[in-house]
């Protein structure tokens, strides 16, 4: 068991000041810090803390999969560490994005391969052959656009905002079974000249403005949100899409799940995200960034999601609380530490086979593994190898660790 560092990633849409303050470290910072990565990823690998100095855990993978990994992990993924584990800030929005299935997947980087495309490049859209599930648990406030509502639903709010432009659009959509519907809607303002986005995204803030200076409550939330995107990406089809998806404000503790083909896009806050180890991403809109359109219309699911929420789960003495999934590749709790618990030496229940990244969100406990204990503050993180488990905690003061391992 070791210490991990994990790595920075510096976005536009990142926070000055949330990570850094995490961390511990001075802020703000001289760049929007986006991402805190702990993993084996190896775009940015998180560092092992050792006595000999700092080794990527990458390389320590590579060099001993068998007693990182372990053998029943390594049978079913092979040497790589399945998950990625990240702390994430979002001061603006993210870009509108879904992510492939495992087929998708693999057709998608079969085909590009094919096609010469370097892994690099900015139009690659699979950069692996993996999905990529993800699950974001709030630390604070986070607000998010994630799925499709109901085509009943979102005619509701394009009637509300009372623009006259907007009614073919609400006939196309009233007049189709759901998927339908949100297919046909989604492809054709995706496919818009900007001509056209000029004329009707406009109008569209107009009516925004105008539904939230009259003080209705029912769309307060999604009329700010258009008005924020429009003006953030004047002109973008993301702003129209916006209206289809749900608008979901999650407070700290409460988490969201994101399978293939669910349509979404973080608006802000900070949270944990745990997902497969994955950079397979198709873009939608809100971001100056390659948007393949007829492959995003390939992966994306038009199913209404009406129940994307996780609830909790308490398991044993209630002392940890799993968010269930259906991902392979990942399990995620929270191992919580306070009351009558203080002081005393708490064995964590043992889930899985295979490593643990072990994330101090709040206090600080003391880890006892096999082979070492280590002291993990808030905003440090620990990699517990496959056999160095199980593990015992001991915390003076309340204390939560986020627990992520293979999943089932």
């Amino acid at each position: 068991m070791h210490l991990l560092r994990g790595a920075v990633r510096t976005y536009a849409w990142g926070s000055r000041t949330a990570i850094a303050d995490f961390v511990g470290a001075p802020s703000p910072t001289p760049h929007p810090e986006a991402e805190l990565w702990f993993g084996a990823h190896p775009g940015d690998p998180a560092w092992l803390q050792t006595d000999d100095g700092e080794r990527s855990l990458l390389d320590a993978l590579r060099a001993d999969p068998e007693g990182e990994l372990g053998p029943a992990v390594r049978g079913r993924f092979g040497d790589t560490l399945p998950f990625l584990v990240k702390v994430l800030a979002a001061d603006e929005p993210l870009s509108l994005q879904a992510h492939p299935s495992t087929e998708q997947a693999r057709e998608g980087f079969a085909r590009e391969e094919r096609m010469g495309i370097p892994i690099t490049a900015p139009n690659r859209n699979y950069r692996d052959r993996s999905h990529k599930p993800e699950i974001i648990v709030a630390l604070s406030q986070f607000e998010a656009l994630a799925g499709f509502r109901t085509a009943a639903r979102s005619v509701e709010l394009m009637r509300a905002l009372g623009v006259a432009d907007l009614d073919p659009y609400i006939g196309l959509l009233s007049g189709q079974r759901d998927e339908d519907g949100l297919r046909a809607l989604f492809t054709t303002w995706i496919t818009c000249p900007q001509p056209d986005l000029d004329v009707l995204v406009p109008a569209v803030l107009d009516g925004a403005i105008t539904y939230v200076q009259s003080g209705e409550r029912e769309f307060a939330r999604e009329a700010k949100t258009v008005l924020e995107l429009g003006e953030r990406y004047p002109g973008d089809a993301g702003v129209l899409a916006s209206m289809l998806l749900n608008r979901l404000s999650l407070a700290p503790g409460e988490a969201l799940y994101l399978p293939a083909g669910n349509l979404h896009a973080y608006l802000h806050g900070v949270g944990v995200e745990v997902m497969a180890n994955s950079d397979n991403v198709l873009r939608g809109g809100l971001t100056p960034k390659h948007v393949d359109v007829p492959e995003l219309l390939r992966v994306l699911d038009f199913t209404p999601a009406e129940d994307v929420l996780v609830e909790p789960e308490a398991i044993r003495d209630g002392s940890e609380i799993i968010y269930p999934t259906p991902a392979p590749e990942f399990a995620v709790s929270v191992l919580g530490i306070d009351g009558e618990h203080l002081g005393h030496e708490i064995d964590a229940p043992s889930l899985h086979d295979g490593p643990q990244i072990l994330l101090c969100t709040q206090g600080s406990a003391t880890v006892h593994a096999k082979s070492s204990a280590v002291v993990i503050d808030r905003g440090a993180a620990a990699w517990v190898a496959a056999d160095d488990g199980p593990i015992r905690l001991v915390a003076q003061e309340p204390t939560r660790l986020f627990r992520v391992s293979v999943g089932i």
